[in-house]
């Protein structure tokens, strides 16, 4: 599947009903999407797939259009509840818990794919799943707002994992919340690939 007929597909999926700000719920454009699950799949990254803070699912069941089982992890059970009608339609293998993300457990180590918040509403929200993505994968692509480089190749430097790859986008953000007053507005982003060079040594 090229990357334009996924986009195309993800484009069909449903988002959130009832976002909820605290959590800096946003459905990841499915462009991005596509192009990240695309690239996954030429690095031969896909194969079992997390996604942490999953929301509606789209990263998960891009990843397992193109072949990996995929499992997405989020604190919300109304967005988990459309997570699982969108995989059903899609006749996607992939699963979702509920859990918050420190409490993610998993026996075999994968690929982290994900879209965390960006830490507009709680300053270094993202930080848990990044240390998170650390402790379960030995690959992760994730996606950050524009000018976190340094702190993204700081956490993996301290856990035995370097940054190979750095795409910018600037992607549209969709009117989500009463307080936006534009349909789109564009926002710059970068994007990581990131891979396990030796054990993590972080917090010792």
């Amino acid at each position: 599947m090229k990357k334009r007929e996924l986009e195309i597909i993800l484009e069909s999926l449903r988002g959130f009903e009832s976002p909820k700000i605290k959590l800096e719920q946003y459905v990841t454009p499915p462009s991005l999407a596509a192009f990240i699950i695309v690239n996954a799949r030429l690095n031969d990254d896909l194969n079992t797939v997390f996604d942490l803070g999953c929301g509606t699912g789209i990263l998960a069941i891009a990843a397992s259009l193109l072949g990996a089982y995929s499992v997405g992890f989020d604190v919300d059970p109304e967005a988990l509840k459309i997570a699982r009608k969108n995989a059903a339609e899609m006749n996607a293998d992939a699963d979702f818990v509920c859990t918050d993300v420190k409490d993610v457990k998993i026996k075999k180590r994968g690929t982290v794919i994900m879209n965390p918040p960006f830490g507009i509403q709680r300053r270094h929200a993202d930080r848990p799943f990044l240390q998170k993505a650390f402790e379960i994968s030995n690959v992760i692509y994730t996606i950050h707002s524009a000018g976190s480089s340094k702190f993204v190749e700081k956490m993996a430097e301290e856990c035995g994992f370097r940054v190979t790859h750095i795409w910018k986008f600037s992607i549209p953000l969709r009117k989500t919340y009463s307080f936006h007053e534009k349909a789109f507005k564009y926002i710059p982003v970068e994007v990581f690939r990131i891979e396990k060079y030796e054990s993590c040594n972080a917090g010792r």
